[in-house]
């Protein structure tokens, strides 16, 4: 069987054989039950699972059969195992375009979902892993008339990825030349229109407009035809046959008035200006387009080619940055970019991480701390030993959360390309009418054909089609800038209507690092205390572990640990050299029936001095008892001022006792406080709250408060940059400052309300526009101008965001 799959793998797509495959089959039930799933999608043939290769075989006739048979694997209880592919589409104008790429995409047998973004020129492509090569996908837009490059932060180095920006860059320079030649060409044709108004006449003879128009409308207008011939070829219709239509009218027209020496009105001028404004327009977008994405460029540009290695003897040699593997060891020099992430083994210096995290200063780093990809060493040498590469690393999440991000569909967006769909054919037959009620009520053939063709231009649905996904990736782009990553556009939308903002307490609005203030010892002493305390805590990762760890030192002798358990948001137990253990909190040890009534004084005077209690038995009895405490993180206060002045509700939630959540709520300025909490107890509030009708969002590590971020609406997960579950909520803050929460929220506010803004003026030149040219209040010309201006309009609102900071524009 496996030598059939092999002979045919090349020939599978074009059959339309598909050989998916399937996790979670054990046994021979296993396939069958599949089997029998996959029978009952209709149109499959020639099913057979394969249990040793865990592929699932099948025929399907198209797209939409192979994407119900994923439906029935997964129905069944298995899992067909997806991969996200990120394609850059060049040629597109609109969002029609945009539509027929997405259209090409998901009739590929194997693509689960396709989302194309006609301002990031570019396609996120959800697949069956396996089933989809990369060149069908290229294939498929091929097909539809545009060309598609993987795109450059796919680049390993060899600089293949990079196509896609070299052929725009190129493309760039050619239409601005070409720009230049149809503005020398079309000045002429325009100046006797100018000069009317001053009591200047001025006729240029026929053959001269002609010669003067004819380049344009051939050079110019060649990409037009190409971009109609494609959509119509396919069975659709976009910009380009808008623009066609109208400027070839205007121009073949007067060609046929010149030949027969009638005498009669000549348009040349306005299928030449026509031309040149939608040219210039559509240039100024590309521009515009460029500043918008220009977030994630420069996060690409981050990542070093090369890379000096330090080989076992001690040899400098630059490689490649693909060939390093985890466990080198690199050179970094004072100045120079780090090439991978990893841990610094030898050497300190002053590290600039401000394009991945959004850290203004530099920060200290020295031996034992963890690095990013692409930051700068400023000072020392560094000798770090590589920990993540390729797209295991930070920048490389960074890069894929914000293409993600702004690959994304707004729900809106969804609604605006169904509009965008069938606005091009209801657009030619307002022109059609025009032209006919024209002619019907006695005007002449010209003043028909001139409000023919300015409905046919006014109309291009670019600016429709920009205003969503300009304002997506600029706002997106901005946000990633300041260090906060929106993981897609169900994420911003929740974001921007959240009324309610829950915090967890340790690491979110303090430091994290609590520390040993205090320690009193019942029925032996200190030292006993803390070796047994020690090798207890020596097994976990809590924060209170690791400061009781600090407080003893690494001189603190341990006694041997079995049976060790860990309890959530309760405390740990085992046995230290055979005595039983447990440290936690105290109503937790009063739940397992120890007695810690001596240290009730002890435990009243730590509330009050908001210290946290961690309590210790040995051998079911009362051991001893430490105070920690922890310190208010900076900006924690004015990050609730600027919440609430926001109209947004903060809470703490904490694990703590009442009197340490109380204390530090009052410091950070929050009056709703939750206390004594577990994990599963926060999740639970968070629920309820959205039961309420509040939009909740959940501030934490994204590790702990895992439960509770996935019970908000929107899940903010804080952390350092490095160690963050960046994959693990909605929103991910790169460092842990707590003023990026309102910051988030506010940049959110403004993304949907520049897309509120742009649908409005997108909408509002094609309302007013099409009927003013319709009873032939506008001109050719001024329609080409109008149409050109509305894309520049919208996409430069969009790039209004780019300029936005954390603190600007506090409501």
């Amino acid at each position: 069987m496996e030598q059939m799959i092999e002979q045919n793998s090349a020939a599978s797509l074009a059959g339309k054989l598909i050989h998916m495959p399937v996790e979670g089959m054990h046994c021979g039930n296993c396939a069958s039950r599949l089997q029998a799933a996959l029978e009952k999608v209709p149109g499959l043939e020639k099913i057979h699972v394969e249990l040793a290769l865990e592929r699932a075989h099948f025929a399907a006739p198209d797209a939409g059969t192979v994407r119900a048979a994923e439906a029935a694997v997964t129905s069944a209880g298995y899992a067909v195992p997806h991969q996200v592919v990120q394609l850059d589409i060049d040629g597109m104008h609109c969002g029609n375009c945009a539509s027929r790429v997405e259209t090409a995409l998901n009739a590929v047998p194997g693509v689960l979902s396709a989302s194309v973004n006609a301002a990031s020129e570019s396609a996120r492509i959800e697949v069956a892993e396996g089933v989809v090569q990369i060149r069908d996908l290229i294939a498929a837009v091929e097909g539809a008339g545009y060309k598609a490059f993987p795109p450059k932060s796919a680049d390993t180095g060899t600089g293949v990825q990079a196509t896609a920006e070299a052929e725009r860059s190129r493309a760039l320079g050619r239409d601005m030349a070409l720009l230049a030649g149809a503005v020398l060409l079309t000045l002429p044709l325009v100046l006797p229109m100018a000069a009317m108004p001053f009591g200047f006449s001025m006729h240029l003879p026929a053959w001269f407009q002609f010669a003067l128009a004819a380049p344009v409308q051939v050079l110019v207008g060649w990409r037009f035809y190409r971009g109609a011939y494609s959509a119509l070829r396919h069975g659709a219709a976009n910009m380009d046959v808008l623009v066609s239509l109208g400027t070839s009218a205007a121009f073949f027209y007067s060609l046929a008035v010149t030949l027969s020496a009638s005498g009669g009105p000549l348009y040349f001028e306005a299928s030449a200006v026509v031309l040149t404004l939608v040219l210039a327009g559509k240039l100024l977008e590309a521009r515009a387009k460029r500043g918008a994405s220009a977030a994630v460029r420069a996060l690409m540009d981050l990542r070093p080619r090369v890379a000096v290695k330090i080989d076992e003897n001690g040899i400098e040699q630059e490689v490649p940055v693909d060939a390093l593997e985890v466990g080198d060891r690199i050179l970094v020099r004072p100045g120079g970019r780090i090439p991978a992430d990893g841990v610094i083994r030898a050497g300190a210096g002053e590290i600039d991480e401000a394009l991945v995290t959004g850290e203004s200063v530099p920060v200290a780093r020295a031996e034992g701390d963890r690095v990013i990809e692409g930051a700068i060493n400023g000072t020392g040498r560094l000798e770090i030993e590589v920990a993540a590469i390729g797209a295991d690393t930070t920048l490389a999440r960074v890069i894929r959360l914000v293409e993600q991000a702004q690959a994304g569909k707004a729900p809106v967006q969804r609604l605006v390309d169904r509009v965008a769909a069938v606005f091009v054919p209801v657009v030619l037959v307002i022109a059609v009418v025009t032209f006919g009620g024209w002619l019907f009520t006695g005007a002449d053939l010209a003043t028909a054909l001139s409000a023919g063709v300015a409905v046919l231009v006014i109309a291009c649905p670019c600016a429709l089609g920009l205003a969503t996904p300009a304002a997506l990736v600029a706002g997106t782009g901005s946000a990633a800038r300041a260090g906060i990553l929106i993981k897609d556009i169900e994420a911003l939308e929740h974001l921007a209507r959240v009324d309610t903002i829950v915090f967890d307490k340790t690491g979110t609005l303090t430091e994290g690092k609590p520390k040993v203030v205090s320690m009193r010892a019942f029925d032996m002493g200190e030292q006993e205390l803390l070796m047994l305390t020690v090798s207890l805590v020596g097994s976990s990762e809590h924060p209170l572990s690791r400061a009781i760890r600090a407080h003893a030192g690494e001189a603190c002798p341990t006694g041997k640990l079995t049976d060790f358990r860990n309890i959530a948001g309760a405390g740990v137990a085992g046995r230290v050299d055979g005595t039983e253990v447990a440290v936690g909190k105290p109503a937790w040890l009063r739940e397992n029936g120890i007695d810690i009534t001596q240290a009730d004084t002890i435990l009243s005077e730590l509330s009050e001095r908001a210290e946290t209690p961690v309590v210790v038995a040995a051998g079911g009895r009362l051991a001893g008892v430490f105070g920690l405490a922890d310190t208010l993180r900076e900006g924690a206060a004015d990050a609730v001022r600027e919440l609430r002045a926001q109209g947004v509700e903060p809470v703490l939630m904490s694990g703590d006792a009442a009197a340490v959540a109380r204390a530090i709520g009052a410091r950070a300025g929050i009056e709703k406080i939750a206390a004594d909490m577990k994990p599963e107890d926060k999740a639970q509030e968070v629920a309820r709250l959205g039961r309420d009708g509040r939009h909740p969002a959940m501030v934490g590590d994204g590790v702990n408060d895992a439960a509770a971020l996935a019970a908000a609406d929107v899940g903010i997960a804080m952390g350092s940059g490095t160690d963050v579950a960046m994959e693990a909520a909605s929103v991910t803050l790169m460092r842990p400052e707590p003023l990026l929460v309102p910051a988030a929220r506010e940049i959110a506010r403004q993304t949907a309300r520049t897309i509120r803004q742009n649908l409005f003026w997108a909408f509002a030149y094609n309302v007013i526009g099409i009927p003013l040219a319709a009873f032939g209040l506008l001109s050719p010309a001024f329609a080409g101008g109008a149409m050109a201006l509305s894309s520049v309009t919208v996409v430069g609102n969009a790039l209004r965001l780019t300029r936005w900071k954390p603190g600007m524009n506090k409501s």
